[in-house]
């Protein structure tokens, strides 16, 4: 510094300069507007600030119109016992509400230290939680240190869809949002209120919302049985539900949980003894042994499956739900499904089923392929092609194989069946191989899948009240919930099952016909007015002649039931019986697009000739109506439906009708009964237990469906077994012990006792004949030529018959002739017996005992006499080996003329004869 004279003086002059002294102000000028000017903006920056918390504040929800009790629960069905048996699960719906009366206080102060530790200081929103999460993100450059109260998670969760945004703009919108509606709950629902409901919303991974759900995926018990230390396991989910789960991440859950623990240590939730066992517990063996222990891939049963699709309908037609309205209710509404199953009969099916020795044997079991494949060509225009298992079988028939794409020396003889699972995926990978080439692209997933065959399903009904008590509609391991059920979705041809329901019943109920009435089983026989032969029931081609219509039922005589039906009639059976029957698949008229009629309103249909074929379920409802004295009821699959509140939403009442007589539904029951004792049916009676059957077998060509529907005084069950697509079965027994294994377990295990099907009222008994139906003839029909044909008939009362037999005679033939006896015959050649007095156009097993139509021509006048057969006389008494000696009047025992005692002789002898 230049403190001389001279240099203050210069100084002096530059203070007084002017320009100087114009700088000096300007500077000072531009400073205070500057400062002005910052804080203007500081003061619209504040008001621009205010006002856009205001106009978010203004756009929140009003808080009277929110709701933020839980929504979306698990919807739980139970067996007719009332035990849990299923949930069904829709998104963020796996929550089971809770009390907090259910959930122990430990659990409680878990969240709150780990989660809110002043929950019950703020009024909503944390201030201080904020102010530290500001500072924190102000010196860190990042802003997500959590600041959030349990209310605030409560509103995140309930009202701003789990605050899933992608900006920082719309995550400060939401938290502003957020903290204001929080202010105003808190006025509105108390501590406790606020708590419960976010207890039960909170996502705790593994697919849970709400501590009883976690508690019992992790611990398999109820959230008021946990303890401290599994509290803790589970509060420590809550912050980040992937990474602190118990199952898949454990160390993290860990430290986390440790964490939960210490807090409440320090807010003195718990001892430090129950700390320091909770701290010492192994927690994480025993979620890991629950975890084994449960079966999470599992899907819905065949049961639950249908279950879902009756229930759907019937919000929709008896409520007025649309589709998406119903699927939301039945997944995400806390519905209380009662159902009809019977867990004990659904246990024993499922065994059998899952035991493959009941099955064929792989070689008469195989794999079948279903195969999809879509490839874009990296051609310029992008073609898209399909593939599909006809390819695959076209290209290893077809292919010349340049690259040796053919894994075996077989492959020339491809097929979609198979036994060797290992052997066809090489088969597919060189498929793929050879069709995808560089530059191509795969579209979606390839589709694989390996169905084992013959397939089967099964149905067991409870016929009294029309209960579906079990079903399973496939055999293998199922590979999806809703998938391909065969015992209720598929319609298959149902063979001689259909005879009883199509022709025996309307012929029996019309009174048209008696169990005895009899029928001529004679053929070649061809549909009334066509070229086409109806097949005989056996396969040696030989026909019975009459028959009564009870042998013909348990003998499945194809020939009696058509000409039984052609005299019935298809529209009555149609009309009156199978539509009340309950059958849906029946086709009344159909025209095709190529002009082709079709119609299930035939004579066909006596033998199960229908156009599309029945459902297993159907069918067995069809006969349960016959085993519960013709009352049909049908099929149901549940009780009742509670709402999430335990009103009732659906009662599902049985719907009944009475189809045929009671008396019909016995002498059919009847009549069955000899199916399975002496009739098609021997291999399905029980074998262990004494238990009557009534049943009816069927099969349909090559034996592509196999088929057998019958009942005890309990239950009707039906099976049906076969490849999906049609192809013959060279195995035909396997389902005749899976049927019988199955229904005695059934009795057996529900210590069903023995009881014989009751004879109503109306019923009487009557001794027939049975090649005429009428009353047998003493001396006649059991003195038949082909064996007495005398038996005892049930009747329904008023059908018994009142005419005597007058198909059986009695007549006189020659031996000789095998023609009627005439007066010329010899007494030796002559026999008496009873015949039959019927036409015949073919050969049956009646013919040979026809009564003759011709008298004999052998014998006639003059040509002998009835004495010329010295057969006659060789054991009688008074036959000498010499006759009478006229020429020798001396002998004393050919005296000559002969005395009055040789004459009376010789008049006794020949009326002896």
């Amino acid at each position: 510094m230049n403190y001389s004279k001279k240099g203050i003086d210069n100084k002096q002059h530059n203070i007084k300069s002017t320009s100087k002294r114009l700088v000096s102000k300007t500077r000072i000028s531009l400073f205070r507007f500057l400062i002005a000017f910052v804080v203007f903006l500081a003061i619209v920056g504040v008001f621009t600030g205010l006002g856009l918390v205001k106009g978010l504040i203004d756009s929140a929800p009003d808080i009277s119109q929110i709701d933020v009790i839980p929504t979306g629960y698990t919807t739980t069905v139970y067996d007719r016992e009332g035990n849990d048996i299923e949930h069904l699960i829709g998104a963020h719906s796996n929550r089971v509400y809770v009390g907090m009366d259910q959930i122990p206080e430990y659990v409680q102060k878990a969240f709150v230290a780990i989660e809110d530790e002043r929950f019950y200081e703020h009024d909503g929103i944390d201030v201080r939680g904020i102010i530290r999460a500001a500072v924190n993100g102000l010196t860190t450059g990042k802003f997500n240190q959590g600041a959030s109260t349990i209310t605030q998670q409560l509103l995140k969760n309930q009202i701003f869809g789990g605050g899933r945004e992608k900006t920082f703009m719309d995550r400060a919108e939401r938290k502003i949002q957020e903290q204001y509606l929080a202010i105003q709950l808190e006025d509105k629902l108390d501590k406790d209120t606020i708590l419960e409901y976010y207890l039960n919303t909170i996502n705790l991974g593994s697919g849970t919302y709400g501590v009883q759900t976690a508690s019992k995926r992790y611990f398999n018990k109820n959230v008021s049985e946990l303890n401290l230390s599994e509290a803790a396991c589970i509060a420590a989910i809550a912050q980040l539900p992937v990474y602190h789960n118990p199952i898949t991440h454990p160390d993290y859950n860990a430290a986390r949980r440790k964490n939960v623990l210490d807090k409440m240590l320090e807010f003195k939730y718990c001892t430090q003894q129950e700390y320091d066992e909770a701290i010492a517990d192994d927690v994480y063996s025993r979620i890991q042994s629950v975890n084994e222990e449960m079966d999470t891939t599992s899907y819905y049963s065949y049961f639950v499956d249908e279950l879902i699709d009756q229930i759907m309908k019937d919000l929709q037609t008896e409520l007025g739900y649309t589709q998406t309205q119903a699927s939301n209710l039945i997944y995400s509404g806390g519905l209380s499904i009662y159902t009809t199953q019977d867990s004990t009969v659904q246990g024993i099916i499922d065994d059998i089923y899952a035991d493959e020795s009941y099955f064929p044997a792989m070689g008469t079991s195989y794999w079948e392929l279903t195969y999809a494949l879509s490839i874009q060509k990296g051609d310029a225009e992008g073609t898209v092609i399909h593939y599909h298992g006809d390819d695959l079988v076209k290209f290893y028939k077809d292919f010349k194989d340049p690259k040796g794409y053919y894994v075996d020396e077989g492959s020339s003889k491809f097929s979609l069946l198979f036994t060797n699972k290992e052997d066809m995926l090489e088969k597919i990978d060189a498929f793929r191989e050879a069709m995808v080439e560089e530059g191509d692209t795969i579209l979606g997933n390839e589709k694989i899948t390996m169905t084992i065959q013959p397939q089967s399903s099964f149905v067991v009904m409870d016929q009294h009240i029309g209960h579906v008590v079990a079903i399973i509609g496939g055999r293998g391991e199922k590979e999806g919930n809703r998938t391909l059920n065969r015992a209720t979705d598929t319609v298959r041809q149902p063979g001689s099952t259909f005879k009883v329901l199509s022709t025996y019943l309307p012929a029996l109920d019309t009174g048209k016909f008696t169990l005895a009435s009899p029928m001529d089983d004679s053929g070649p026989y061809y549909y009334p007015g066509t070229k086409t032969e109806v097949n005989n029931w056996t396969s040696s081609k030989k026909y019975e002649g009459l028959t009564p219509l009870r042998r013909a039922i348990y003998n499945s005589m194809n020939i009696i039931t058509v000409k039984t039906l052609n005299e019935v009639t298809p529209q009555l059976s149609y009309d009156n019986y199978l539509l009340k029957l309950g059958f849906t698949s029946l086709v009344d008229s159909r025209v095709e697009e190529d002009g082709r009629v079709f119609s299930d309103i035939k004579l066909p249909m006596a033998l199960g000739g229908l156009t599309d074929g029945v459902s297993n379920l159907e069918l067995t409802a069809a006969y349960a109506a016959i085993a519960n004295s013709g009352v049909y009821t049908k099929p149901v699959f549940y009780t009742k439906v509670l709402d999430h509140d335990g009103k009732v939403l659906l009662e599902n009442t049985p719907k009944t009708e009475q189809v045929m007589k009671e008396s019909t539904a016995f002498l059919l029951t009847n009549a069955m009964e000899d199916v399975v004792k002496k009739g098609t049916g021997k291999s399905y009676k029980l074998t262990t237990i004494n238990m009557p059957i009534a049943g009816k077998t069927g099969s349909t060509s090559d034996y592509n469906d196999l088929w057998f529907s019958g009942y005890s005084p309990y239950y009707t069950a039906t099976i049906w077994s076969g490849f999906d697509n049609n192809r013959p079965q060279r195995e035909r027994n396997y389902q005749k012990k899976l049927w019988r294994t199955i229904m005695e377990r059934i009795h057996t295990e529900l210590n069903l006792e023995t009881k014989s099907f009751s004879i109503p009222d109306s019923i009487v008994t009557a001794k027939v004949c049975s090649k005429s139906g009428k009353l047998a003839v003493p001396g006649l029909c059991d003195h038949y030529l082909g064996g007495s044909t005398v038996y005892t008939e049930y009747f329904a009362k008023g059908t018994e018959p009142t005419e005597k037999c007058d198909i059986h005679v009695k007549a006189t033939i020659c031996t000789e002739s095998n023609a009627l006896a005439t007066e010329y015959c010899p007494i030796g050649k002559q026999k008496e017996s009873v015949y039959l007095n019927k036409s015949e156009t073919g050969k049956t097993a009646d013919s040979q005992y026809l009564l003759p139509s011709k008298s004999c021509n052998i014998h006639k006048a003059g040509s002998s006499s009835i004495f010329d057969d010295d057969s006659l006389y060789e054991d009688d008494p008074l036959y000498e080996d010499e006759p009478y000696d006229n020429d020798d009047p001396n002998s004393e025992d050919n005296s000559y003329p002969p005395d009055d005692s040789q004459i009376n002789d010789f008049y006794s002898y020949f009326n002896h004869w």
